[in-house]
């Protein structure tokens, strides 16, 4: 039997100031949430030595477990300080993200750099590591252009959804989804990992162990000439799957436990590994294209970004946003230009963050309901702008 590796990945995001938001709102959902968060290192700390995960935390997440304020309003429900060091310690590998949890294809180009390079000022001393290996793009919404500012900031690979990658060369199904690939533009180049749509949809609702090792093993079989890498990524603190307080018939009770006792006991022709640990051992192969896309939501595939863009009003708050940011940076360029004038520098600052916040996916993923929010932060930036 061939043996085959699986790479478990799970997105964190909480809106800007929505920890605070929920536990004022619905106190049991704001424990159930960081409930969940502190179960995902204690089963990985109890699963070592064979336990790997991935795990992807938004910054506008990190801002608030770090913010004394946020811990103070938990300190009776879940220690945060103490969660971070959990999560620091154990065997986890952390991608970065993007700084508000933008779509990444969808928001000015101009401010792709700040998205980046802020989330690792944040993430770095939040989790305790100097480098972060993969980059998983918020929505997984990615497109070529963004491999030079990845390449830039350090990122190995990055995770895409399997659906929108291309090969330039021939290659079988099973190489196209469960081997590392290369992807070139503007004479960088990365190394693309695709994400398996179909077992990502599952783990996300659920699925039982034994169906799972039997599915991998399926989809795996051919692949006799190269080692299988099946990579799952999900959310991983929506949906009872992972909230559920009955932990024994949850995400880490019902399915990761088991598959590390049987992978411990040498019955499973499976493992888990690091992304980063299968790329040294084994690298990439192959050329692709990633089309510019996101994952798929629950009414959509992910091509056009129609869960953001789908009614006038997103793509209307779209349309600012880019206005907004073009203002922005030509007023701070036109300020560059002068003698220092460290207060126009520092309203401006305040202005861009307000210009970032508006960018989160979840102010365009509800339809139209909350786009109000990137408009209010739009005016409040235009504000600023105005008095500088």
């Amino acid at each position: 039997m061939t043996h085959a590796y699986y790479a478990i990945g799970l997105n964190l995001h909480q809106p800007f100031g929505n920890l605070v938001e929920l536990m004022n709102r619905e106190r049991w959902e704001a424990k159930q949430v960081v409930e969940a968060y502190g179960r995902i290192a204690r089963y990985v700390q109890q699963g070592r030595p064979e336990a790997r995960l991935h795990l992807a935390l938004s910054g506008t997440l990190l801002m608030q477990l770090t913010d004394p304020g946020v811990r103070e309003t938990f300190e009776h429900t879940y220690d945060l300080a103490w969660l971070l060091c959990d999560l620091g310690a154990a065997p986890i590998e952390f991608l970065g993200s993007g700084y508000t949890h933008p779509v990444f294809p969808l928001i000015p180009e101009s401010d792709w750099d700040a998205q980046i390079g802020r989330y690792l000022e944040i993430a770095r001393p939040a989790l305790g590591r100097d480098w972060l290996p993969g980059f998983w793009p918020p929505e997984a919404g990615f497109c070529m252009e963004m491999i030079p500012y990845l390449r830039k900031f350090g990122y190995r690979y990055v995770v895409v959804d399997h659906e929108h990658v291309e090969p330039l060369e021939p290659m079988d199904w099973g190489r196209h989804r469960y081997r590392p690939h290369i992807a070139r533009y503007g004479g960088e180049e990365i190394i693309v990992v695709p994400r398996d749509r179909e077992l990502s949809a599952a783990q996300q609702s659920g699925f039982d162990p034994g169906w799972f090792a039997y599915e991998l093993g399926e989809r795996t079989k051919h692949c006799t000439d190269f080692p299988a890498l099946v990579t799952l990524w999900t959310d991983g603190e929506n949906g009872g799957w992972f909230r559920i307080l009955d932990e024994d018939h949850g995400f880490w009770g019902w399915f990761y436990r088991p598959m590390l006792d049987w992978q411990r006991s040498g019955s499973l022709a499976l493992s888990q590994v690091s992304i980063n640990e299968y790329l040294d051992r084994f690298g990439a192969e192959g050329e692709v294209k990633v089309h510019r896309a996101a994952w798929n939501t629950g009414h959509h595939d992910g091509r056009g970004f129609v869960q953001w863009t789908g009614s006038l009003l997103q793509k209307r708050g779209l349309e600012e946003l880019g206005r907004v940011s073009e203002r922005y940076h030509a007023r701070r360029w036109e300020i560059a230009q002068g003698p220092l004038n460290q207060p126009a520098h520092d309203q401006l600052d305040r202005a861009y963050w307000h210009i970032l916040r508006a960018e989160t996916s979840c102010n365009f993923y509800w339809g139209s309901v909350w786009v109000s929010r990137a408009f209010d932060d739009l005016e409040t930036a235009e504000r600023i702008i105005d008095g500088v």
